[in-house]
């Protein structure tokens, strides 16, 4: 063995030193040992349609009893061993394992994450060796729950972060902790989170009555139905028979009993606050032995809030609180509720590691930011003459049409109208309005239910237009509007656009607004917040994902409050004069940093992009031949998107330098060269001019309607894969195409051959 030479790579050293020292240490796949080899930790952050920044896995991870106990990482032998204790530390840092190990194959290095000691050892632990040196202290409890495997159905795997979630807070129940908060964003998969736990609480039999080996019986509570409904479908892997979804009229069907015989409990808390008595009075206060919460923070844990009242009544029960802002100012009492978080998983990580989708914002601003009464103003209701009206009053006290119809106007003619979009409004009326001028305004079909309204009013038909809004294989509607109703609770992946028409002063609300928009979906670069109310500011304040504060701890009793109903005031509708106009006075368009993830200006983005254009090209003559021929130009266009810069960035870019009706191939040239930019027109009269003269004629019917979609769309309209679509525009058939024009080897050598016309000198 010693005359073999083990440098060539790190592969070699793998397989000849380092799996043989393993499998001598026992660590060898079989019974409760698993070793895992590139072991996936981060998907790597989007950074282009196609592209994302590299991934992250761990060379090896060492998992014993359905737990991971070590990580190894391997370089090859020609190097120091401890090369690569830096990335055994990250990988133990983030999958939260307290022995890692660096090697070159013939040393080992030995990190202890807990005690911060670091060695070198001659060999590595065997499984039950490193599990006595993780687990110092013997608990039953934990070896129970450890002998339970997580449940994947062999189709999926856990994300590390969920995985640190369930053990977290299973490891507190073992601690007899019996308020537990996990905090992670919205769109990280709260509720896979809570089946996992839940799965291994029923494998086991865990219940509070230590004594008893019944199953045990669970609450999920939500404050929304959507909510409710999607954590009681996703738990199908149970046994059918052991869930029960507690519903009002099920109750009444039930000659208004509640089910008691299931183990798995799922209901909303308006649900149980309803009926003379509270249902959930109907339970003994014992009857539960987990409740997990959704969307704790909503809840708040105010002495006020309906759910403080249920879990203060099932006080016996341990309680699992799931939120998505570390916020504490906002939310206070949550955390004075639960205590800190025993788990924690921000935005910005989770867009860092790849599994939300980054965000830009566009602020666009009109002047009617405030309003004040003038003579020529028409107004429907009781005006108070002498009062500036703010932005927190439009459409909750005063309504202005004209201001609503220009800020409609102003998004409509800047998003992809074939997009999911998000429009959060003032109130329901404000909502429907909203939907009536957005109907209006749509150029991209004829369907009367292209946008509509969900809000609370819209009951079960509003229910169903937000199932088929979130059914990836259907396009209408396309646009919901909204008030409250979908801050939460809204998993439609395909959502590109949201659009806040009003004030959100609340940061946990403009998370979870936020949050509406950070599914993950393919060819989803990123999503766009299209903000008319300053909104934007939320991002400045330091909680927007940082550290959250110490807890404030305030005692509150615990009280059942019934609200008393409200007059509402009328609401007062004003018709500018015809001496004012609603303006959009300016936009601007935050970009994030491809490398850091950090916003920057645009300005800034720009002066990056320039920095990098000698990357792809070397002179402007080299960047037209690129651009004449529709393949390199793919070619050239994919390598931009890999870097972060999208054909939807540049058609951002074009809009800020005003070059909306130009092509890329302009905006590029005139960065990298300052050129004078043509418009999409103008190169379609030129190429007409030169092609027509060089191409028979019966071919120029079909250039010119090329042409004509070029100038309306883009240059994405002379991509190679477009000419069997551009052929079923213009012709109907293959076959009409071919009579017409020759073979279809003919057409694409036209298509392909006219378009070097366009971009000619």
């Amino acid at each position: 063995m010693a005359n073999i030479d083990y440098r060539n790579s790190e592969a070699d050293t793998r397989a000849e030193l380092i799996d043989p020292t393993l499998k001598e240490c026992g660590w060898v796949t079989g019974g409760d040992v698993i070793i895992r080899r590139e072991y996936p930790i981060k998907k790597g952050r989007i950074i282009g349609k196609n592209a994302r920044k590299p991934s992250l896995s761990a060379d090896y991870v060492l998992i014993y009893k359905n737990n991971i106990l070590g990580i190894v990482e391997a370089k090859k032998s020609s190097l120091s061993y401890t090369e690569g204790v830096a990335q055994a530390k990250e990988y133990a840092e983030l999958l939260k394992v307290r022995f890692t190990y660096a090697t070159n194959g013939k040393d080992i290095y030995q990190i202890d994450m807990e005690t911060g000691e670091e060695k070198a050892v001659d060999k590595y632990p065997t499984p039950d060796e490193l599990w006595n040196m993780t687990y110092t202290e013997n608990n039953e409890l934990w070896n129970l729950f450890s002998s339970v495997p997580l449940k994947t159905d062999g189709r999926f795997e856990l994300r590390y972060y969920q995985q640190n979630a369930v053990n977290a807070a299973l490891k507190a129940l073992c601690q007899n902790k019996k308020r537990i908060l996990l905090t992670l964003a919205t769109g990280t998969g709260k509720t896979c989170i809570a089946f996992q736990i839940i799965w291994k609480l029923m494998q086991t039999r865990w219940n509070t009555n230590e004594i008893d080996s019944r199953l045990p019986r669970i609450l999920f509570l939500a404050d929304r139905n959507i909510l409710a409904n999607q954590a009681f479908n996703s738990f199908d892997s149970f046994d059918q028979n052991a869930l029960a979804r507690i519903k009002p009229d099920e109750i009444r069907k039930n000659d208004y009993k509640v089910p008691t015989s299931q183990s798995i409990f799922f209901t909303i808390f308006q649900t149980f606050m309803s009926g003379e008595e509270p249902y959930f009075g109907q339970y003994n206060k014992d009857f539960f032995d987990l409740i997990i919460i959704d969307e704790c923070h909503r809840g708040g844990a105010k002495d006020e809030s309906n759910w403080r009242s249920i879990l203060e009544y099932f006080n016996s029960a341990v309680q699992i609180g799931l939120t998505a802002t570390p916020k504490r100012k906002a939310n206070v009492d949550t955390y004075n509720y639960f205590g800190e978080p025993v788990y924690q998983y921000k935005l910005k990580d989770a867009i860092e590691d790849g599994y939300l989708t980054p965000f830009r914002v566009r602020e666009i601003k009109t002047n009617f930011s405030e309003y004040q009464y003038n003579s020529d103003d028409e107004v429907e209701g009781e005006i108070d003459t002498n009062k500036l009206y703010k932005a927190g009053d439009f459409n909750s006290k005063i309504v202005i049409k004209e201001r609503e119809i220009q800020r409609v106007k102003a998004f409509m003619s800047e998003i992809n109208q074939n997009d999911k979009t998000l429009v959060f409004c003032a109130t329901q009326e404000h909502a429907g309005l909203i939907r009536d001028l957005i109907n209006q305004e749509k150029t991209v079909t004829t369907n009367p239910n292209y946008c509509v309204r969900v809000t609370a009013e819209d009951g079960e038909t509003g229910e169903e237009w937000l199932r088929k809004f979130q059914d990836t294989d259907k396009t209408i509607p396309t646009i919901l509007t909204t008030s409250q109703k979908l801050s939460t609770g809204v998993d439609a992946i395909q959502i590109k656009n949201i659009v806040i028409l009003r004030p959100v002063t609340d940061i946990v609300e403009f998370k979870q607004i936020v949050g509406r928009g950070t599914r993950l979906c393919d060819g989803k670069a990123y999503f766009t917040i299209y903000d008319f109310e300053n909104a934007s500011e939320r991002f400045k304040d330091p909680e927007w994902d940082g550290e959250p504060e110490p807890p404030m701890w305030i005692e509150h009793p615990p009280k059942i409050h019934t609200k008393k109903p409200v007059e509402p005031k009328e609401k007062i509708y004003v018709k500018l004069g015809k001496s004012r106009e609603v303006e959009i006075l300016s936009t601007s368009t935050t970009f994030y940093d491809n490398e850091t993830g950090k916003p920057i200006s645009a300005k800034e983005f720009i002066e990056k992009l320039i920095g990098i254009l000698p990357n792809f090209f070397k002179s402007e003559e080299e960047l037209r031949t690129i651009w004449q021929d529709p393949q390199t130009r793919s070619n050239l266009l994919r390598a931009f998107d890999s870097k972060g810069y999208s054909k939807d960035t540049f058609d951002e870019i074009k809009r800020i330098i005003t070059g909306e009706d130009n092509d890329i191939f302009d905006v590029i040239q005139y960065l990298a060269y300052n050129t004078e930019m043509k418009s999409r027109q103008e190169r379609a009269e030129q190429c007409r001019l030169l092609a027509f003269d060089n191409i028979e004629s019966r071919k120029h019917a079909f250039i010119d309607f090329v042409l004509q979609q070029y100038v309306k769309e883009g240059v994405g309209e002379l991509d190679p894969e477009r000419v069997g679509e551009l052929i079923k525009l213009k012709y109907g058939t293959p076959i009409n195409a071919i009579q017409e024009l020759g073979d279809i080897k003919s057409i694409k050598t036209t298509f392909s051959d006219f378009q070097k016309y366009l971009y000619i000198a």
